[in-house]
């Protein structure tokens, strides 16, 4: 169990001291996050917005969408409009996700919400393509943009949801987030109200994390059709101290 105080010369509770933090850098265009199946650069349209349409446009249905502030896009020059909006920007910044194998992009993420004096940052606008959809590629993704926050010196590592997002939900939990509150009515999108959940991992829990992704993406935790033998879920469950609970929200 962490301490989260200790008492003042008046028996007040007031926070730990924090000495060992010195404010980290902000996320560079010339940083490239390189793992075993992808690496993430920053978003570019020209470099990355034909890939992604093409990605993207496997998605027929549209669900890719569905609680995403941005699309569904009608056409590769309208999802490249958005691009052009989102690339080179400082906060939310956006990287694309190159696939080793193909040398195609395949999905975007940011970190946004950028705090380097309160060593706080999130991950978000996390939009994956049919093509890495449940599979390693896209939880190798994601450690890569942790890894690269806590070795940066940040503190805190947010998610935020839409609560009725209940796969969004169930991938914080997996990758070893844990639920810190329901903001009701926190904001609208698409003309909708939207309640939202915030999850988030310490850097004092990464430690155990960093060693659960990377036992997790080993090829040998996977047999020959691909099924993994050790699921990540069971890998962090010790570090996610709250979980979403069983609820139906706005019943």
């Amino acid at each position: 169990m962490h301490l989260s105080h200790e008492p003042n010369e008046f028996g007040d509770a007031i926070g730990l001291v924090v000495s060992d933090f010195t404010k980290p850098d902000v996320p560079s265009e010339s940083t490239v996050l390189e793992g075993r199946y992808c690496f993430l650069e920053a978003l570019d349209a020209d470099k990355h917005a034909s890939d992604l349409w093409d990605a993207y446009s496997l998605d027929v249905d549209g669900r890719l969408w569905t609680y995403m502030p941005q699309g569904p896009f009608t056409d590769a020059a309208h999802y490249r409009s958005w691009v052009e909006g989102a690339h080179h920007k400082a906060d939310p910044f956006f990287y694309a996700i190159i696939d080793r194998e193909s040398n195609k992009a395949v999905g975007v993420a940011s970190f946004l919400r950028i705090d380097p004096t309160a060593g706080s940052i999130e991950v978000g606008w996390i939009t994956f393509s049919p093509l890495i959809q449940q599979r390693p590629i896209a939880t190798e993704a994601m450690y890569l943009m942790m890894k690269h926050a806590f070795d940066m010196g940040y503190r805190r590592y947010e998610w935020k949801c839409n609560s009725l997002n209940q796969p969004s939900i169930n991938a914080a939990m997996r990758l070893g987030m844990t639920f810190e509150g329901l903001f009701r009515q926190a904001t609208t999108v698409k003309g909708r109200n939207r309640d939202t959940a915030w999850f988030a991992i310490l850097d004092r829990d990464w430690p155990v994390a960093q060693s659960a992704f990377e036992q997790w993406l080993e090829p040998s935790n996977f047999d020959a059709s691909g099924q993994q033998n050790l699921s990540l879920s069971t890998l962090t469950a010790s570090i996610v101290t709250d979980r979403w609970p069983t609820l139906t929200v706005g019943k």
